[in-house]
């Protein structure tokens, strides 16, 4: 019985399942329990191990945050800071597509999902953008693009499912005789982590939005910069902006952990959406309920099964075969991370977010750690890396849901987002070249 025959029936049976259409969690699922039955481990334990796999306090953030995204966009949050993001747009080449991403940045800062970031600030500035001119297909591509950004921006749900899945990480022996032991990745650093690397992908993305736009010739207003719409839009969004600062605020000065703020952020959101606003209503807090059992149950489904797939990965030394393999083709870091992030990219583009993160960390992780990766640093390339794969087919979940908003065919949307998948995709090698760009501000805020 060699490790061989396991990786060929883990990933045979798995590959197999997804490509006769089972969904991922049963193909993971169905993938681990077929090497249990090989291994002549009893069956008991695959449900153990899935069981345990929910016991982590920081998990809980995890319902928290689906919960305040959704009922930031129904308390009038979100619209909020589409309209200031908006009002900054002025004459400036490009400015309405400009302030897209700064709203899906100011959005990501409170959901933390992808599409969900996609959809509140797409069925705002897509007609918006088409109103000044705009071709429906460029507007649906950069929404769809910028959308990326909710979960590199933190909080991040994939964030938290990274330091989850990197809990009690194996690492090779070596690995711990040359860098140390292996350290627990902690989630507030993380999001502190994030922010640096959310901005450098926001900048590249403006930066190709204005050589497009210029070329395209899509204009600013004639009339310039309205101070007054601007003071306008900020003081009835004054409460819509303190909620990132709240929820970002508490985690880093270390007056709450991810956990707490994602309650402080329901709670604020209630406030607001009640006392302030006005306008959360009955049934907005039932389909906040709905929408939140719903995405919650589908990745606890995914976390089961994977948390299960990972083990048996652990405990059958795969991740150190791949370490081994892979440091057999060069010793280049540089070389390293470009395979990395090629197979990130890949990997992206066929298999939703937070199952690939479950998967793969085990196997990636130690391999990083092995030449010297910080484990923080590689958890940031890595979502950064799979956030591309919302904007990329066949997948892409943020394509879909900007076509669907803007009424556009598929393939236009697909062929108009590529660029900025490209231009993301070297922003997130200068982010894998440059640690301090992800490190630099945990180091000053003492993590």
């Amino acid at each position: 019985m060699t490790e061989t025959s396991i990786v060929i029936i883990l990933f045979g049976s798995f590959l197999g399942l997804l490509l006769i259409g089972a969904p991922i969690t049963v193909s993971l699922g169905l993938a681990a329990l077929a090497s249990f039955l090989y291994l002549d481990q009893n069956p008991i334990k695959f449900v153990q191990i899935a069981f345990n796999s929910v016991g982590s306090f920081p998990l809980m953030a995890l319902p928290a945050f689906i919960l305040a995204g959704a009922l930031m966009e129904a308390a009038g949050i979100s619209k909020r800071l589409v309209t200031l993001a908006e009002s900054f747009a002025g004459p400036v080449t490009g400015g309405i597509s400009a302030a897209t991403v700064m709203a899906c940045m100011f959005f990501g800062a409170i959901s933390g999902s992808g599409p969900a970031t996609t959809a509140a600030v797409g069925m705002l500035m897509i007609p918006a953008m088409v109103k000044r001119g705009y071709d429906k297909g460029y507007a649906s591509a950069v929404t769809a693009s910028s959308g990326g950004l909710g979960i590199v921006i933190p909080p991040s749900i994939p964030m938290v499912i990274f330091g989850i899945s990197a809990l009690g990480m194996t690492v090779p022996v070596e690995a711990i005789a040359k860098h140390g032991p292996f350290q627990s990745v902690s989630i507030p650093k993380l999001f502190i982590a994030g922010f640096l690397p959310g901005l450098v992908i926001s900048v590249s993305l403006m930066v190709l939005n204005y050589v497009r736009c210029k070329r395209l010739g899509y204009q600013g207003t004639a009339e310039g910069w309205s101070l007054s719409q601007i003071r306008g839009a900020f003081r009835a969004g004054l409460w819509s902006v303190l909620a990132p600062l709240v929820i970002l605020g508490g985690i880093y000065s270390g007056f709450f952990t991810p956990t707490e703020s994602a309650i402080v952020a329901i709670f604020y959101t209630l406030f607001v959406g009640l006392f302030i606003h006005k306008e959360l209503k009955w049934k907005d807090l039932i389909h906040s309920l709905e929408t939140t059992t719903w995405l919650s149950g589908r990745v606890l489904l995914i976390l089961f099964t994977a948390t299960v797939f990972g083990r048996l990965l652990v405990e059958n030394q795969i991740p150190a075969m791949v370490a081994e393999s892979m440091l057999s083709l060069t010793q280049n870091l540089y070389l390293i991370w470009l395979l990395i992030i090629g197979f990130l990219l890949f990997v992206g583009m066929f298999m939703e977010t937070l199952a690939a993160i479950m998967i793969l960390t085990p196997v990636l992780l130690p391999v990083t750690y092995s030449l010297g990766i910080d484990p923080v640093h590689f958890g940031i390339v890595m979502v950064c890396s799979l956030s591309i794969g919302f904007s990329t087919p066949p997948l892409g979940e943020n394509l879909f849901v900007a076509s669907g908003i803007s009424d556009t065919a598929l393939e236009e949307v697909t062929a108009k987002a590529l660029p900025f998948a490209l231009v993301s995709t070297l922003a997130v090698i200068a982010i894998a070249f440059i640690p301090q760009i992800s490190l630099l501000l945990p180091k000053l805020l003492g993590y």
